[in-house]
């Protein structure tokens, strides 16, 4: 935390790239080679010079000498000062042109001159350890750099803005509210009949903030679905139009469609966006009864990529036997199932309707109907129409800390029905306070933990 650190915040190659630097020394370094003293400079100002190499006359750093400075690049640098800046330190950014020799070059003075190269994530670590972020609008950094559509980049700008802390300190202050009462039942231990928190309303608020914790725990379903993509499994029999389907969907040839039957022999995997929400499908072997091995291995991927499928396209194109039918109900119990009757342009093909199943008639080939099908497939998924204050959990550290303080919540529900003593009951409580105190970073002392969470963050954020 003392270094000053450096690192490159864009992707090099591109015209324009932005040099960040933070710590103490930062604009004392910057100064060194920069054609500007910026030790007094004002916060929240640009200043216009240029990046110079020269001999280094500060620190123990030796360098060969440099007989007149030499001109590396025009830049613009921004100055931040503490505590009014991402990290909270005093820190700068320098902008200039994205060539990979001026980037490396401007680096290599920055460190020479007494700078280290950051590691990854070490921007937002130093911001979440200056208290300018909890931990958990910390790690919503990371997925707003990955979000990927619409909705991936709403939960994390949600979750930015402090929508799962801000949640999160309602419960804390319930639960403060009923802890403190119970310990100071323990400071009159010596009146057996007196009790400060009264055990109905207890019992109320318990199951009411074991309702919140619960709800939350069970978006991270939802939550995942989103961040993920949707897993759709797109099955049938051989030439029905499974492939044709998929090229459609893509408005790419990324499945080979033949007459000839058995031609998808492995499941094949694309993405592709539907009202902001991202949904994988799977192409899939035909099914059909079969004595070449290599066509049968794909046939139980077939099955396998239904077990994993959130939502199932069943592609036919006549009426299905009833054992077909009763056979793809089997197999899609706890799925979303859409039937989607194919080759409607084909004068042979006559209308039919299965009951209590949702069916869509399209061409794959003409693509008739396929606006029709997606909008069935996103209602399908039934993700909820998300708002910039939505609590939607999609980090696994934050699922398992509310699947933990669920669990030490029924115990404290047990206790209150047993009828046991405030100091068990307040111990149980104390401990929901300490799980939920993780998601935001309370309880998070080890730079092993933090530096398990920040691992995956990009160099430069």
């Amino acid at each position: 935390m003392n270094d000053t650190i450096c690192a490159l915040a864009t992707a090099p190659g591109g015209a324009l790239g932005i040099i960040r630097i933070s710590g103490a020394q930062s604009l004392e370094i910057l100064s060194h080679i920069f054609t500007k003293n910026l030790s007094d400079a004002k916060a929240n100002t640009i200043h216009f010079g240029h990046i110079i190499e020269r001999k280094n006359h500060s620190g123990n750093v030796e360098h060969v000498a440099i007989p007149s400075p030499q001109t590396i690049d025009e830049v613009l640098v921004s100055v931040f000062r503490a505590p009014r800046s991402y990290t909270g330190e005093d820190s700068a950014e320098i902008s200039c042109h994205g060539s990979r020799y001026i980037l490396n070059k401007i680096l290599e003075l920055l460190v020479h001159n007494g700078c280290r190269m950051a590691q990854p994530g070490e921007f937002t670590k130093r911001s979440f350890l200056n208290g300018k972020l909890d931990l958990s609008q910390a790690e919503a950094v990371a997925d707003l750099i990955a979000s990927s559509n619409k909705a991936t980049h709403q939960l994390a700008m949600s979750q930015l803005r402090g929508s799962v802390s801000s949640e999160l300190a309602q419960l804390r202050d319930q639960l403060l509210h009923l802890t403190s009462l119970l310990e100071l039942e323990l400071d009159f231990s010596d009146h057996e009949d007196l009790e400060f928190a009264d055990r109905t309303e207890l019992n109320t608020i318990a199951k009411s903030i074991d309702k919140q914790v619960t709800r939350l725990a069970q978006s991270f379903e939802t939550g995942q679905a989103i961040k993920q993509g949707i897993p759709v499994a797109i099955v049938g029999k051989t030439n029905v139009g499974k492939s044709t389907l998929l090229n459609r969907l893509l408005k790419d040839d990324r499945a080979i469609v033949s007459d000839v039957h058995g031609t998808t022999r492995d499941t094949i995997e694309d993405t592709i966006d539907i009202n902001g929400v991202t949904f994988r499908f799977i192409d899939t072997a035909g099914i059909r009864q079969t004595t070449d091995q290599v066509e049968k291995i794909g046939i139980e991927r077939t099955y396998s990529a239904i077990d994993k499928a959130r939502i199932v396209l069943w592609v036919i194109d006549q009426k299905p036997s009833t054992k077909e039918f009763d056979d793809i109900l089997e197999r899609t119990e706890n799925k979303k199932l859409i039937v989607v009757r194919n080759k409607i342009d084909t004068a042979e093909n006559s209308h039919f309707a299965l009951v209590k199943i949702p069916l869509i008639e399209i061409s794959a080939k003409q693509g008739t109907n396929l606006a029709q099908l997606e909008q069935t497939i996103y209602e399908a998924a039934g993700i909820p129409t998300l708002s910039d204050t939505d609590v939607i959990i999609t980090n696994a550290r934050h699922y398992d800390a509310l699947v933990r303080a669920r669990q030490s919540l029924s115990r404290v529900l047990d206790g209150l029905r047993l009828g046991l003593s405030g100091d068990l009951l307040s111990e149980d409580l104390r401990e929901v306070l300490n799980i939920l105190s993780e998601i935001t970073g309370g309880q998070i002392t080890t730079h092993e933990v933090l530096g398990n969470i920040f691992k995956n963050f990009c160099v430069g954020k």
